[in-house]
């Protein structure tokens, strides 16, 4: 180690001032920063201890002194625990001050049983990205000092808890790097998260705000994300419907992206989100929570290196008081509805523009599928799905610029780099959410046979709805082939009535793709002309028109037909006519109807370029006629 800290405390009248020293392998030393602590430590009782030698006699009063403790990691954090004296058995104080997040908090935790006297002291320990604080026999608290702001990011155990219950009673010292002194024995121990008892811990609680904070430990200590991201994900599927405080798909999907990317650099935190959660009210079983902003450290050099640097970095954005600067999806879903709607209106934007668009979204499917080289049972990616590419493409862009404007010292290349691979890794856990769901359902490849549901396309269809709320909040995009896949699963799963109310309400999206299959694969029994009749209203016209063709069938006539008249009338003028109607040798008696089919018959001769119908000469005023007979013909019952 060629660095080495002295952290000491100068005590003042009115508060105590924090001092760190750093010492180089050259010898020279270098006072690095000031910080005050508003702390009593006059009288206090400081002791020198000698670690593993005559503290035996002294562990029955190790309750009766402060503990005070300084952790740092990799990150640029710097946190002081400190614990006064013990002055209730029914319930303990400590506070934790985040001078990289400027704020301290003061957490009184309620020990339950009186009658257990507490004759431990309370122990910190260093675990990287989170301070482990337990007292052997009443709690553990597992705090989040990375992302401290909502405190169902850290986990509370107290009382009878298997926990609690393994927790070691001999005093523990925390030393740098994870490192454990163990003063009994004075032997070493390096502390690590255990992954395999968080998962089975995750699998057992009951309170969400437990999910939350074990759902973040799993993923940030994992050492294995792959594995722990399919345990994770049947956990989600098993249990999507007991939270109820926040959005299981939606908190795994943030928080999975968050750290497949966070390590590559600093300062990611500031920018792209943690959590899909903003604000927590709901209260912790046991625990009181007092949180002050406190006065920053003040820096006493101006040379910057190493840990050094990232704790200034945090000090600064802290200083600026910045607006919130965590990437949303905001700008994506403006210009998102603004393309769509030019599209329905035929306005269009420069060919470039929308060309670059959909670069970005073909760059971000080739990065998943080169990371993912076995085949998928879902039936994703396999259409060309222009809504999603799209909103995929925006998101590559918007987010690209947000990195830009925000990232200093940092490569164009490298940041393009990161934006594919973070929306390639939301792409891919819905994926794999998918993929859980149909193997362990047996479901296959293409579940497009239309019969009775089964119980499997039930929950799966339930599952997809699930994924389609998460993402539709967030405004995130979906694997292209989505809505296809849910929509026709509706069919198989829902009723008429329900289906249409789900396709009114926008949960069911109708692709083409979607629509086709339903087009070709059905027969034309009484419920199915119901259903076909009801989705091919709901279509928009350009869609509307081409579906119709596929359909043979008097109601698609009759749809084609009203299309056609609609488009042949929009600027018709009326003109003087004859009296005299010519009457083809064939022709029905039916003299609205023949007044009718001569009035389309002069406009479509009049010009036929311009009413020519989609390219399809066979739909002219002929046409019209005859299928306003057959639907006639059809409604009389004749």
């Amino acid at each position: 180690m060629s660095e080495q800290r002295l952290y000491y405390i100068v005590l003042k009248k009115s508060r105590s001032i924090l001092k760190c020293i750093q010492f180089s392998a050259n010898e020279k030393f270098n006072l690095m920063f000031e910080a005050p602590l508003d702390i009593t430590l006059s009288a206090s009782g400081f002791e020198l201890v000698n670690f593993g030698c005559d503290d035996l006699q002294d562990q029955g009063n190790l309750s009766k002194h402060l503990t005070l403790c300084v952790f740092t990691n990799h990150t640029g954090s710097l946190c002081v625990c400190y614990s006064p004296k013990f002055d209730s058995w029914e319930k303990i104080t400590y506070s934790v001050f985040y001078f990289h997040k400027g704020h301290s908090k003061t957490f009184t935790a309620a020990l339950g049983s009186v009658d257990s006297l507490v004759t431990k002291g309370l122990t910190f320990l260093n675990l990287d990205y989170y301070v482990a604080v337990y007292l052997p026999g009443h709690f553990f608290h597992l705090l989040n000092i990375q992302h401290p702001d909502l405190i169902c990011h850290s986990l509370f155990l107290t009382g009878n808890n298997e926990v609690v219950d393994m927790l070691p009673h001999s005093p523990l010292q925390s030393l740098s790097g994870s490192l454990v002194l163990d003063w009994c024995s004075g032997k070493l121990y390096r502390a690590l998260l255990n992954q395999s008892y968080l998962l089975q811990f995750l699998w057992n609680t009951q309170l969400d705000c437990e999910k939350m904070a074990v759902l973040h430990c799993v993923l940030s200590c994992g050492r294995d994300p792959r594995f722990l991201e399919a345990k994770i994900i049947q956990w989600i599927s098993e249990n999507i419907s007991t939270c109820h405080s926040f959005d299981l798909i939606q908190e795994f999907i943030i928080a999975s992206s968050y750290w497949s990317i966070y390590p590559e650099t600093s300062n990611i935190d500031k920018l792209l989100p943690y959590s899909s959660v903003l604000t927590w009210n709901t209260e912790i079983p046991g625990i009181t929570l007092v949180t002050e902003e406190i006065t920053l450290p003040f820096m006493k050099v101006h040379s910057f290196k190493g840990y050094w640097e990232k704790l200034n970095s945090n000090l600064e954005y802290v200083k600026c008081s910045k607006p919130c600067l965590l990437y949303n999806n905001s700008m994506v879903k403006r210009e998102w509805h603004s393309l769509i709607s030019e599209e329905k209106t035929g306005r269009r934007r420069s060919m470039v523009y929308v060309r670059n668009i959909f670069d970005n979204a073909m760059k971000v499917i080739s990065n998943l599928e080169a990371r993912n080289l076995e085949p998928r049972l879902t039936p994703l990616f396999q259409e060309e799905d222009y809504h999603q590419r799209l909103l995929i493409g925006l998101m590559v862009s918007e987010l690209r610029e947000h990195l830009l404007r925000h990232l200093q010292g940092i490569g164009k290349k490298k940041i393009e780099q990161m934006v594919l691979d973070y929306i390639s890794k939301l792409l891919d856990l819905i994926c794999q959410i998918l993929e859980t769901s149909w193997r362990t359902h047996h479901l296959h490849p293409w579940v497009l046979h239309f019969r009775r549901a089964s119980a499997a396309e039930f929950t799966v269809f339930h599952i997809m709805t699930r994924i389609l709320e998460a993402t539709m909040s967030l405004f995130l995009p979906l694997p292209p082939g989505f809505h296809t896949l849910h929509t026709i699963l509706g069919v198989h799963c829902l009723p008429l009535h329900n289906l249409l109310h789900y396709i009114d309400s926008g949960v069911l999206l109708l692709t083409e793709t979607a629509v086709i299959r339903l087009m070709k694969d059905l027969d034309n029994s009484e419920n199915n002309e119901k259903l076909k009749f009801s989705i091919i209203v709901r279509l928009p016209p350009h869609i509307g028109q081409k579906i119709c063709r596929l359909w043979d069938h008097p109601m698609s006539s009759n749809i084609i037909s009203r299309n056609h008249v609609k488009q042949l009338l929009l600027n018709y003028k009326k003109q003087p006519q004859s009296s005299m109607i010519d009457k083809s040798p064939g022709s029905v008696e039916f003299l609205p109807l023949n007044y009718f089919i001569e009035i389309l018959t002069d406009i479509e001769s009049s010009n036929q370029a311009l009413y020519a119908f989609e390219g399809h000469d066979n739909v002219d005023a002929k046409f019209v006629e005859e299928a306003a007979l057959k639907h006639t013909t059809m409604l009389l019952g004749l």
